[in-house]
């Protein structure tokens, strides 16, 4: 059986053009396709990078968001087992 590799588009979407959802879907998808799919070096390392900004910023948004949800509380968040 014939080695081919698979032919795979990164997605250029800018990141700040993505919705928190849209990252996490993208970052899944990256995720099985390094898992599943046979890639080139160079395309399996593009696909690794474009996964870690995805990583950082929606690691942001939430940040952003736990950040809005303190301020709208007036106090620090406590855990809902407590």
């Amino acid at each position: 059986m014939p080695n081919k590799k698979q032919e795979i588009q990164i997605n250029q979407t800018p990141l700040e053009q993505l919705s928190y959802e849209e990252a996490l879907s993208e970052l899944e998808e990256i995720v099985d396709t390094l898992e599943t799919k046979e890639l080139t070096l160079e395309k399996s390392v593009n696909l690794f990078e474009r996964g870690q900004s995805l990583v950082k910023f929606c690691t942001k948004l939430l940040d952003q968001t736990e950040l809005k949800v303190q301020q709208a509380l007036g106090e620090e968040l406590v855990d809902f087992e407590s």
